[in-house]
């Protein structure tokens, strides 16, 4: 008896041990993004919702409605001393070049794209307020930003999608 317990506690151990060693080959496309992959000039071309209804009014990145984003392009240099720009032709859209400072962020094994705004003389290091998105996949190609928003007190996203231009 006391060699059958004494095997079934080796067992375990060498089960644990087996797993522990495995190789991660179900790991998500998200810990793998850096910020090369990361870098260069992108396109949202599509915008989605998901827990909130179509054809809601959201103003996002507290600069103006999701339609004025759509078709905007980002210039994400390695430095992290981006911009994006609005030139939607929307009904109520402006045309803007706004300068941001980005980076990448890991939280529970996500890979999250974070900026904030820079304003005319106004260093980084001084602006407390940004945005997070997390970076739901990157094939170098296309990458897709999920958003969290609180959408009338309950949990939601929006979905972008962006294209690398050339």
């Amino acid at each position: 008896m006391k060699n059958l317990a004494l095997a079934a506690l080796c067992l375990i151990i060498a089960s644990l041990f087996a797993v522990s060693c495995a190789s991660s080959s179900g790991a998500t496309a998200t810990q793998d993004i850096s910020k090369s992959s990361v870098k260069g000039n992108w396109v949202i071309t599509d915008i989605q919702f998901e827990g909130i209804p179509a054809n809601s009014k959201v103003t996002v990145f507290d600069e103006a409605s999701y339609n004025c984003f759509n078709g905007s392009s980002w210039v994400l240099p390695n430095n992290g001393k981006g911009s994006y720009t609005l030139s939607s032709t929307a009904e109520g859209c402006s045309a803007v070049s706004q300068p941001i400072m980005w980076s990448l962020y890991k939280q529970a094994g996500s890979t999250m794209f974070q900026f904030k705004k820079l304003s005319e003389g106004v260093k980084a290091k001084n602006v407390t307020e940004g945005y997070r998105v997390e970076i739901s996949s990157n094939d170098g190609n296309t990458m897709v930003w999920r958003a969290p928003v609180n959408f009338e007190g309950n949990s939601a996203f929006i979905v972008y999608t962006l294209q690398r231009s050339r």
